[in-house]
Protein backbone atom coordinates (compact mmCIF):
# COMPACT_ATOMS: atom_id res chain seq x y z
CA UNK A 1 0.00 0.00 0.00
CA UNK A 2 1.09 3.63 -0.82
CA UNK A 3 -0.27 6.91 0.11
CA UNK A 4 -1.06 9.82 -1.61
CA UNK A 5 0.22 13.70 -1.71
CA UNK A 6 -2.93 14.05 0.59
CA UNK A 7 -1.92 11.30 2.77
CA UNK A 8 -4.59 9.04 1.39
CA UNK A 9 -4.25 5.63 1.44
CA UNK A 10 -4.19 3.38 -2.07
CA UNK A 11 -3.64 -0.64 -2.00
CA UNK A 12 -2.92 -2.84 -4.38
CA UNK A 13 -6.76 -3.40 -5.00
CA UNK A 14 -7.75 -0.13 -6.16
CA UNK A 15 -4.83 0.25 -8.67
CA UNK A 16 -5.65 -3.16 -9.98
CA UNK A 17 -9.34 -2.90 -10.38
CA UNK A 18 -8.76 0.30 -11.93
CA UNK A 19 -7.23 -1.55 -14.33
CA UNK A 20 -9.28 -4.00 -15.25
CA UNK A 21 -12.30 -1.41 -15.38
CA UNK A 22 -9.93 0.63 -18.09
CA UNK A 23 -8.91 -2.52 -20.07
CA UNK A 24 -12.64 -3.44 -20.23
CA UNK A 25 -14.14 -0.22 -21.62
CA UNK A 26 -11.28 0.09 -23.78
CA UNK A 27 -12.73 -3.45 -25.87
CA UNK A 28 -15.80 -2.49 -25.48
CA UNK A 29 -15.93 1.32 -25.68
CA UNK A 30 -12.80 2.03 -27.35
CA UNK A 31 -13.77 5.88 -28.58
CA UNK A 32 -15.10 6.15 -24.69
CA UNK A 33 -13.10 8.78 -22.45
CA UNK A 34 -11.83 7.69 -18.84
CA UNK A 35 -11.36 9.21 -15.61
CA UNK A 36 -10.55 7.47 -12.69
CA UNK A 37 -9.20 7.98 -9.05
CA UNK A 38 -5.51 6.30 -9.81
CA UNK A 39 -4.50 6.59 -13.45
CA UNK A 40 -6.02 10.47 -13.96
CA UNK A 41 -8.05 11.05 -17.48
CA UNK A 42 -7.50 9.63 -21.13
CA UNK A 43 -9.00 11.46 -24.02
CA UNK A 44 -12.44 10.52 -26.37
CA UNK A 45 -12.24 10.02 -29.82
CA UNK A 46 -15.14 11.39 -30.11
CA UNK A 47 -16.00 13.46 -26.63
CA UNK A 48 -19.23 12.57 -26.25
CA UNK A 49 -18.55 10.12 -23.25
CA UNK A 50 -16.79 9.63 -20.55
CA UNK A 51 -16.64 7.26 -17.63
CA UNK A 52 -15.59 8.17 -14.36
CA UNK A 53 -14.36 5.29 -11.51
CA UNK A 54 -13.69 5.50 -8.24
CA UNK A 55 -12.28 1.46 -7.84
CA UNK A 56 -12.20 1.21 -4.04
CA UNK A 57 -14.84 4.09 -2.18
CA UNK A 58 -13.80 3.74 1.55
CA UNK A 59 -10.04 2.74 0.88
CA UNK A 60 -9.89 3.24 4.67
CA UNK A 61 -11.95 1.42 5.68
CA UNK A 62 -11.37 -1.61 3.08
CA UNK A 63 -7.22 -1.86 3.75
CA UNK A 64 -8.76 -2.31 8.21
CA UNK A 65 -11.03 -5.02 7.09
CA UNK A 66 -14.15 -2.92 7.04
CA UNK A 67 -16.73 -4.29 4.85
CA UNK A 68 -18.47 -0.74 3.63
CA UNK A 69 -15.79 -0.25 0.34
CA UNK A 70 -17.22 -0.28 -3.11
CA UNK A 71 -16.57 -0.34 -6.99
CA UNK A 72 -17.80 3.44 -8.17
CA UNK A 73 -18.93 3.97 -11.99
CA UNK A 74 -21.05 6.50 -13.73
CA UNK A 75 -21.41 7.30 -17.39
CA UNK A 76 -21.47 11.36 -18.23
CA UNK A 77 -22.47 11.74 -21.94
CA UNK A 78 -22.90 15.38 -23.34
CA UNK A 79 -23.44 17.81 -20.12
CA UNK A 80 -24.96 15.39 -17.96
CA UNK A 81 -24.54 11.72 -16.24
CA UNK A 82 -26.79 9.19 -17.47
CA UNK A 83 -25.46 5.81 -15.48
CA UNK A 84 -24.51 5.22 -12.03
CA UNK A 85 -22.97 1.76 -10.71
CA UNK A 86 -22.14 0.95 -7.15
CA UNK A 87 -21.32 -2.39 -6.25
CA UNK A 88 -19.94 -3.53 -3.04
CA UNK A 89 -19.26 -7.05 -2.80
CA UNK A 90 -18.56 -6.87 1.20
CA UNK A 91 -21.79 -6.20 1.93
CA UNK A 92 -23.14 -8.01 -0.70
CA UNK A 93 -25.24 -4.99 -2.71
CA UNK A 94 -25.00 -3.86 -6.03
CA UNK A 95 -27.21 -0.15 -6.79
CA UNK A 96 -27.65 1.11 -10.17
CA UNK A 97 -29.47 3.53 -12.39
CA UNK A 98 -29.99 5.25 -15.38
CA UNK A 99 -31.94 8.23 -16.40
CA UNK A 100 -35.30 7.71 -17.24
CA UNK A 101 -35.36 3.87 -16.22
CA UNK A 102 -35.44 4.14 -11.99
CA UNK A 103 -32.73 3.06 -9.44
CA UNK A 104 -32.37 -0.52 -8.12
CA UNK A 105 -30.75 -2.58 -5.97
CA UNK A 106 -29.76 -6.60 -5.95
CA UNK A 107 -29.39 -7.04 -2.17
CA UNK A 108 -29.90 -11.02 -2.03
CA UNK A 109 -32.71 -10.42 0.18
CA UNK A 110 -35.51 -10.58 -2.46
CA UNK A 111 -35.63 -12.98 -5.99
CA UNK A 112 -34.35 -10.30 -8.31
CA UNK A 113 -33.56 -6.53 -8.46
CA UNK A 114 -36.19 -4.15 -6.91
CA UNK A 115 -36.71 -0.75 -7.70
CA UNK A 116 -35.84 1.81 -4.71
CA UNK A 117 -37.01 5.04 -3.96
CA UNK A 118 -36.38 7.44 -1.19
CA UNK A 119 -38.36 8.19 2.08
CA UNK A 120 -41.37 10.65 2.66
CA UNK A 121 -40.09 11.92 5.83
CA UNK A 122 -40.72 15.89 5.89
CA UNK A 123 -39.57 17.44 9.01
CA UNK A 124 -35.72 17.15 9.85
CA UNK A 125 -36.66 16.15 13.61
CA UNK A 126 -37.99 12.83 11.50
CA UNK A 127 -34.67 11.94 9.61
CA UNK A 128 -31.83 10.41 9.84
CA UNK A 129 -29.06 11.61 8.70
CA UNK A 130 -25.66 9.66 7.67
CA UNK A 131 -22.08 11.11 7.41
CA UNK A 132 -18.43 10.35 7.10
CA UNK A 133 -16.12 12.26 9.56
CA UNK A 134 -15.82 15.74 11.66
CA UNK A 135 -11.80 16.30 10.62
CA UNK A 136 -12.61 17.75 7.25
CA UNK A 137 -16.03 19.83 8.14
CA UNK A 138 -13.63 21.10 11.13
CA UNK A 139 -10.68 21.81 8.26
CA UNK A 140 -13.06 24.27 6.36
CA UNK A 141 -14.37 25.63 9.13
CA UNK A 142 -18.08 24.52 9.02
CA UNK A 143 -18.14 22.22 12.01
CA UNK A 144 -20.61 24.05 13.95
CA UNK A 145 -22.88 24.24 11.12
CA UNK A 146 -22.70 20.44 10.97
CA UNK A 147 -23.32 19.81 14.46
CA UNK A 148 -26.61 22.13 14.00
CA UNK A 149 -27.99 20.03 11.31
CA UNK A 150 -27.01 17.26 13.43
CA UNK A 151 -28.78 18.41 16.54
CA UNK A 152 -32.02 19.18 14.56
CA UNK A 153 -32.37 15.59 12.75
CA UNK A 154 -33.72 12.46 14.80
CA UNK A 155 -30.65 10.85 14.38
CA UNK A 156 -27.22 11.08 12.89
CA UNK A 157 -24.89 8.28 12.14
CA UNK A 158 -21.18 8.07 10.60
CA UNK A 159 -21.50 5.24 8.16
CA UNK A 160 -20.19 7.59 5.00
CA UNK A 161 -18.73 6.74 2.04
CA UNK A 162 -21.00 5.20 -0.74
CA UNK A 163 -23.22 4.05 1.38
CA UNK A 164 -24.74 6.96 3.20
CA UNK A 165 -25.81 7.92 -0.05
CA UNK A 166 -27.67 4.67 -0.74
CA UNK A 167 -28.79 4.32 2.45
CA UNK A 168 -30.92 7.89 1.20
CA UNK A 169 -32.20 6.34 -2.45
CA UNK A 170 -33.14 3.53 -0.47
CA UNK A 171 -35.41 5.68 1.82
CA UNK A 172 -33.15 4.42 4.95
CA UNK A 173 -31.38 7.57 5.44
CA UNK A 174 -32.99 11.04 4.92
CA UNK A 175 -29.81 13.10 4.14
CA UNK A 176 -26.58 12.00 3.30
CA UNK A 177 -23.50 14.75 3.49
CA UNK A 178 -19.48 15.52 2.97
CA UNK A 179 -18.02 18.72 2.98
CA UNK A 180 -14.64 17.49 1.32
CA UNK A 181 -15.21 14.78 -2.02
CA UNK A 182 -13.95 14.19 -5.53
CA UNK A 183 -16.16 13.82 -8.72
CA UNK A 184 -15.51 10.09 -8.77
CA UNK A 185 -17.28 9.89 -5.32
CA UNK A 186 -20.39 11.82 -5.99
CA UNK A 187 -20.59 10.22 -10.01
CA UNK A 188 -22.28 6.96 -9.51
CA UNK A 189 -24.42 7.98 -6.72
CA UNK A 190 -26.19 10.83 -8.13
CA UNK A 191 -27.70 9.40 -11.26
CA UNK A 192 -28.80 6.58 -8.05
CA UNK A 193 -30.41 9.30 -5.77
CA UNK A 194 -32.00 11.20 -8.78
CA UNK A 195 -33.69 8.26 -9.94
CA UNK A 196 -34.60 7.13 -6.54
CA UNK A 197 -36.26 10.80 -6.56
CA UNK A 198 -34.23 12.20 -4.42
CA UNK A 199 -31.52 15.38 -4.54
CA UNK A 200 -28.01 15.74 -4.98
CA UNK A 201 -25.77 18.90 -4.99
CA UNK A 202 -22.57 20.25 -3.68
CA UNK A 203 -23.15 23.03 -0.66
CA UNK A 204 -23.95 25.71 -3.12
CA UNK A 205 -26.63 23.99 -4.19
CA UNK A 206 -25.48 23.13 -7.48
CA UNK A 207 -26.39 19.53 -8.94
CA UNK A 208 -23.00 18.93 -10.31
CA UNK A 209 -20.67 15.76 -8.93
CA UNK A 210 -17.69 18.45 -9.33
CA UNK A 211 -18.00 20.58 -6.48
CA UNK A 212 -16.09 19.70 -4.08
CA UNK A 213 -18.81 18.73 -1.38
CA UNK A 214 -22.09 16.55 -1.69
CA UNK A 215 -25.33 16.74 -0.07
CA UNK A 216 -28.13 13.69 -0.81
CA UNK A 217 -31.32 14.13 0.39
CA UNK A 218 -34.76 13.00 -0.16
CA UNK A 219 -35.56 15.96 -1.81
CA UNK A 220 -38.19 16.72 0.65
CA UNK A 221 -35.30 18.47 2.87
CA UNK A 222 -32.66 19.26 1.05
CA UNK A 223 -33.43 23.36 0.96
CA UNK A 224 -33.45 22.72 4.90
CA UNK A 225 -30.05 20.95 4.97
CA UNK A 226 -28.64 23.58 2.50
CA UNK A 227 -29.70 26.14 4.79
CA UNK A 228 -27.91 25.27 7.40
CA UNK A 229 -24.59 23.80 5.57
CA UNK A 230 -24.56 25.77 2.56
CA UNK A 231 -21.35 27.53 1.93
Amino acid sequence: MRTKPDMTPVSQADTEVEQALRDRLAEVRPGDAVMGEEFGSSEADSGARRWIIDPIDGTKGYVRGLPVWATLLGLEQGDGLSVGLISAPALRRRWWAARGAGAFVSDGLSAGPRRIEVSAVGELGDAQLSFGDLEDWEAIGRLEAFLELARRCWRARGLGDFWSYMLVAEGAAEIAVDPVVSVWDMAASQVIVEEAGGRQTDLTGASRPDGGSGLATNGLLHDAALSILGA
